[in-house]
């Protein structure tokens, strides 16, 4: 299938790693000029690697800034370096940043609850904000996907309560947003994925045991690859997806069967 996205600009929230880096490689072979977010100093160096490796191996524009996407007043000098590096206007939106706490409410501070609360929705709240108040004036439309999770519509009965109620807000806030912006042809659709080895799920499977008990609950018999993630977010933010918005996409291998 050809997506036709060679030259478009996108930010990748929370790509220096995990599954925010493989959205963005997959978008960057795409032939999308990625910015490459991260938010601590020390994930600087990862970063840049990663920016580096999509425009040698892909030839397209990439670069990094370090922006906290959770505070209000980082969002615009984000974007106007998104602008200046890759050469115009962002157009592909990825919210991805995330944390997932992993302790029980009646253990829990409120520290961790509004932490979690912050990283996942008032990033996605802001950085959603910011994109179409850029791109309504200047009628340039736009595609926004924003990462959810299977949590949001499944819980967990192993600490993770704080995450699954973000990502249950990251839902309602797309569909919502897509009813707003349609008339702007801006596209807003959420994905779901299913569990992936990553930083964020090492908490839960520590070892090749865990992985293997895990592996025997899910109908595919696998964890989920983040290029097949990333597959599904190129495709959102396509032409291919041209009728698809204020959508939630199970990319679960089963688990959410919706």
């Amino acid at each position: 299938m050809e997506y036709n996205l060679k030259g478009k600009n996108a930010i990748v929230t929370g790509s220096a790693r995990g599954l925010g880096e493989g959205i963005a490689r997959v978008l960057a072979r795409e032939g999308v000029n990625v910015l490459v977010n991260h938010t601590h100093e020390g994930s600087g160096e990862k970063a840049r690697g990663v920016a580096s490796f999509l425009a040698s191996q892909y030839g397209v524009k990439s670069g990094v800034f370090r922006a906290d996407v959770s505070k209000e007043g980082e969002i615009s000098p984000l974007f106007d370096e998104a602008e200046k590096i890759l050469g115009g206007p962002v157009t592909i939106l990825v919210n991805n940043a995330g944390i997932c706490p992993h302790v029980n409410i009646a253990d829990s501070d409120f520290k961790a609850w509004k932490d979690c609360m912050a990283t996942n929705v008032d990033s996605m709240f802001l950085m959603c904000r910011e994109f179409i108040r850029r791109n309504i004036p200047r009628n340039i439309g736009g595609s926004i996907v924003n990462i959810a999770s299977q949590a949001a519509f499944n819980g967990s009965k192993n600490g993770k309560t704080h995450y699954s109620a973000s990502k249950g807000a990251v839902v309602s806030f797309s569909i919502s947003l897509a009813k707003e912006v349609a008339k702007h042809n801006i596209f807003v659709n959420a994905v779901c994925p299913g569990m992936l080895l990553t930083e964020l799920t090492s908490v839960t499977l520590t070892d090749e045991e865990a992985v293997k008990k895990y592996n025997q609950n899910l109908l595919l018999g696998r964890l989920e690859e983040v290029a097949e993630v990333g597959e599904m977010v190129a495709f959102l933010v396509s032409g291919a997806a041209s009728y698809s918005t204020g959508a939630v996409f199970d990319v679960t291998g089963g688990m959410m069967s919706r």
